[in-house]
């Protein structure tokens, strides 16, 4: 090959260059057309990813996705804007614990694509609790710290000037930068956000509209305290996604007090059917409970990845069934822990998910207060609900025997509760008020390792990071607490298998202790895991260690608010649908 063959390809090297630098020039002017002006003020510190965004924004043509910028505490992704598309890469990178996320996209298509382009930055600098702890305040600039806290005072209800001023110490320490680029009226709707959720037991959730800019867009404000370490966003994100809402702008923040951390999330979503999220409608009662039960379904338990991302259940029904999950293994594994194994509970539930979505629908019946004619309606669906679970037979003699058990165990777990908080929206754990007869429905061949006497009340609870019981031998009672933080599965798995049983035997003796005071007796017992994922549970990282003893006080915590907090609306739920048998007046019954 001669020399003269060899300069073609370098010329038509050098006139792709040459139309790509001219095309950059086009791009950047329709960036600064259609992205928000907002775009530019985040990423002025990003000058080279600009370039790179407006140089290769053709690109978006044919590939997935135009990395901008990817460092260890930094990614910055250029795609165009689909369904679903915040989720996957939010998936992709899922082992990485993101400190910051902003989401921003293009008001028209890419030129020459047919959708918007969608921009995802991502930071990953989240702050261990102990470093926020210990750091000695840096001087916030004057300008900065007058006219964020002017724009709190302008726009929102008032805040004690102690309390504004210990949020924006609080948000400065853990990302300094956000505070230095963003507009005072962000900054002061960020800390109004951090105020309501402290104010408001560590979850809150507002809605309204975008602003005469964005007419069709409705601002979802949401504040978690002691969220997941990871995965969180893209649980959030995939709620939206659910329930056919885009997010077309997002900024979410994961700070720490120095105790546990908190979660800060402002979205801009648009109804892909038109309209908007009106705090009056049925979808935001949908968003509000699904937003909500994000604190109590674990996005690494397997009902959730089968279940919810298929689209099988809400996350609400699947915190149901992880909650009849473990009730399950709970009550049946005490006396037979080689047989009742968490992993085969879970089987059988997982493998019939007709009968699943059966019990659920049930419990729905039983207690929906917004359902018309329920102690009718229950009783038919019980009676077929008996009949199907009696017929239950796929031709393995001894597992068909077994998984019956379970579903028995079920269908006696929801005819016996008495009061549930599942119907309550705000709420960090779901809690079952059980009449103790239910112990004599499951029989001698589950209860034979207990005490003869019955309790007056026996409350189960169940949470993201665990399942408790408090068991009370008469009204007034009095016992004590016992929290177990297991550091494995295999250590959750095996203080499971015999925490009913222990803790009936604990509330037992106390019961007997007391015999010459007024108070009965009482014990509550919790596992707490570090993480319910199986293969990564023994492995943490250091920022996860650092805060478990913070996120165990949070769950712990929970039982408490939720048993105090919801009683009123607790008895609402079910005033009309308590047994004939239950006697409020009763101290105890001998079984």
């Amino acid at each position: 090959m001669g020399p003269t063959s060899d300069l073609h390809p370098d010329r038509a090297l050098q006139q792709a260059i040459r139309g790509t630098a001219r095309a950059a020039t086009g791009n950047l002017r329709w960036l600064r057309e259609h992205m928000p002006p907002y775009f530019f003020v985040t990423m002025r510190d990003e000058e080279e990813a600009l370039a790179g965004l407006a140089t290769n924004l053709h690109s978006l043509q044919r590939n997935r996705h135009l990395i901008l910028v990817e460092q260890e505490k930094e990614l910055i992704l250029a795609r165009l804007d689909v369904p679903g598309s915040i989720y996957e890469t939010l998936e992709r990178n899922q082992d990485r614990e993101a400190s910051y996320a902003e989401i921003t996209h293009s008001d028209a298509p890419v030129p020459g694509a047919e959708h918007p382009l969608e921009i995802q930055r991502f930071e990953f600098d989240r702050k261990a609790d102990a470093e926020v702890a210990a750091a000695t305040d840096a001087a916030i600039p004057p300008r900065i710290r007058r006219e964020a806290l002017a724009a709190l005072k302008a726009n929102y209800p008032p805040i004690a000037s102690q309390e504004c001023e210990k949020l924006l110490r609080l948000l400065w320490r853990n990302n300094e930068r956000y505070v230095r680029v963003s507009p005072a009226r962000r900054v002061a709707q960020l800390l109004w956000l951090f105020h309501q959720g402290r104010t408001h037991g560590g979850i809150f959730l507002d809605v309204g509209a975008s602003g005469p800019g964005a007419p069709q867009e409705t601002r979802v404000l949401f504040a978690v305290g002691n969220p997941p370490h990871r995965g969180y966003l893209a649980q959030v994100i995939e709620v939206f996604n659910r329930l056919n809402l885009g997010v077309r702008r997002c900024y979410a923040l994961t700070i720490t007090t120095g105790v546990h951390p908190y979660f800060l999330g402002s979205f801009y979503v648009i109804r892909r059917d038109g309209g908007l999220v009106e705090k009056s409608s049925d979808l935001f009662s949908r968003l509000q409970r699904e937003l909500y039960n994000t604190q109590i379904l674990s996005s690494e338990s397997a009902t959730y990845r089968d279940f919810v991302v298929q689209r099988l259940l809400t996350g609400e029904e699947a915190s149901l069934i992880n909650a009849f999950i473990g009730f399950c293994h709970t009550s049946l594994a005490h006396n037979q822990p080689h047989r009742y194994t968490l992993e085969d509970v879970i089987r059988a539930f997982h493998s019939h998910p007709e009968i699943s979505l059966k019990l659920v629908r049930l419990f729905e019946v039983r207690f929906d207060p917004d359902l018309p004619n329920r102690e009718a309606r229950y009783a038919a669906e019980r009676a077929e609900a008996d009949r199907e679970v009696a017929a239950y037979n796929t031709g393995h003699k001894q597992l068909d025997a077994f998984r019956r058990s379970i579903f028995r165990a079920t269908l006696h777990f929801i005819h016996r509760t008495l009061k549930t908080n599942f119907f309550v929206p705000e709420k960090h754990a779901l809690a079952f008020r059980l009449d103790a007869a239910y112990l004599d429905d499951l029989g001698p061949e589950f209860t034979a390792d207990l005490p003869p006497e019955r309790p007056f009340r026996v409350t189960y609870f169940h949470g993201r990071h665990g399942l408790g019981y408090h068991i009370g031998f008469s009204d007034i009672a009095r016992g004590g607490w016992r929290t177990i933080i297991t550091q494995t599965r295999d250590d959750y798995v095996t203080v499971a298998n015999t925490l009913f049983r222990e803790n009936y035997v604990l509330a037992h003796t106390q019961h007997l202790k007391n015999k010459d005071i007024y108070e009965g007796g009482s014990k509550l017992s919790s596992p707490c895991a570090r993480r319910m994922s199986g293969a990564r549970s023994s492995s943490t990282s250091s920022s996860t260690r650092s805060s478990t003893a913070s996120s165990m006080r949070f769950w712990t915590s929970s039982y408490r608010r939720t048993a105090r907090l919801h009683t009123r609306e607790w008895w609402t739920t079910t005033a009309r649908t308590r047994p004939s048998s239950w006697d409020p007046t009763r101290t105890c019954t001998t079984g």
